[in-house]
């Protein structure tokens, strides 16, 4: 684990009245300098005019540039902002787990520190969950894709959501969004999960779906991102397809499993019938390799989700 300082922020004086914190916002920073000051304030901004109690945690994620320092000098102003130094870079799903096992508030919210989120919409997010006791998570499902290497990642992203929506037998208007709002208690057993880079908030996703939380989609739109990308096109879609594979088999190892153990069954049998037919009493190897496979791929899927049913929490 990374090593972290928590900066403290002012306390309020004694009797002051300030509202419980019932919002964590949860901003990773990672060569942010530029902008990382307006980012803050557009968040503080919006959640100061809610009227719900929060607190921001600033996650620097060892920074080459001088975010901390811009950061550090623009926290006296925002009295709720908490600023978080990792000692070493521990990639963004890092940040978001610590971040929120940190977390007080009631409400996690992720979101990121390039302009390109509308976060002056996180209190309206919040409502919608504060309002619906029935809903556990809120997402921001961006309306256009704005990133680098477009005409690749759109293509890849919707080939990744179909996947993953067939694995969930749910919809899914948008995967990897980096806006969000969920219930803090709901998600703890899963933050364990959540891997050190861009994939978390794709494991944050179907580990509620898998689990039958409800996840509202609310549309939003999404900005050209200040600064560099930290994308990978390559590195980062292979992990994406990884990890939503990673998370079916984790909570619904059938879905993954079952359906090659059948079509592998299915045609060794078809191939046993033909066999038959073509010289009785005589059976190839080839097919009883393909009937094998597919009997060990349905033993080990059935093993698996009997390990799933039997345990215990996430």
């Amino acid at each position: 684990m990374s090593q972290t300082h928590d900066d403290a922020s002012p306390r309020p004086e004694a009797g002051s009245e300030d509202p419980p914190v019932r919002v964590t916002i949860v901003l990773p920073c990672y060569n942010e300098e530029d902008h990382v000051v307006d980012e803050v304030k557009r968040i503080c901004s919006a959640m100061d005019a809610s009227g719900y109690g929060y607190e921001l945690l600033a996650v620097d994620d060892a920074s080459t540039d001088s975010t901390l320092e811009r950061l550090r000098e623009v926290a006296p102003v925002f009295p709720s902002m908490r600023i978080i130094a990792f000692g070493h870079n521990g990639g963004s799903g890092t940040v978001r787990r610590i971040g929120s096992q940190r977390a007080r508030g009631e409400y996690v919210v992720w979101t990121d520190a390039d302009m390109s989120y509308p976060n002056e919409r996180i209190p309206e997010l919040v409502a919608m969950l504060d309002e619906d006791p029935e809903i556990d998570q809120v997402v921001g499902a961006r309306t256009q894709e704005m990133g680098s290497h477009k005409a690749l990642r759109v293509p890849a992203k919707w080939i990744i959501r179909k996947i993953a929506e067939k694995l969930t037998n749910t919809r899914i208007p948008d995967l990897n969004s980096g806006l969000r709002v969920f219930r803090r208690d709901v998600a703890r057993p899963y933050l364990r999960l959540l891997p050190p880079g861009f994939s978390c908030v794709t494991t944050i996703t179907l580990a509620f779906l898998s689990n039958q939380h409800p996840v509202r989609y609310v549309p939003i739109e999404y900005a050209k991102r200040a600064g560099k990308s930290k994308f990978h096109f390559v590195t980062d879609a292979y992990r994406y397809i990884l990890q939503v594979l990673r998370m079916v088999m984790y909570f619904n190892p059938l879905k993954v499993l079952m359906p090659p153990a059948l079509a592998l069954l299915g045609v060794g049998a078809a191939k046993f019938v033909f066999d038959q037919v073509r010289n009785p009493l005589y059976i190839p190897n080839n097919t009883v390799m393909i009937l094998m496979t597919g009997l060990i791929i349905a033993a080990i899927a059935l093993l698996a989700d009997l390990i799933v049913r039997s345990r215990d929490g996430a």
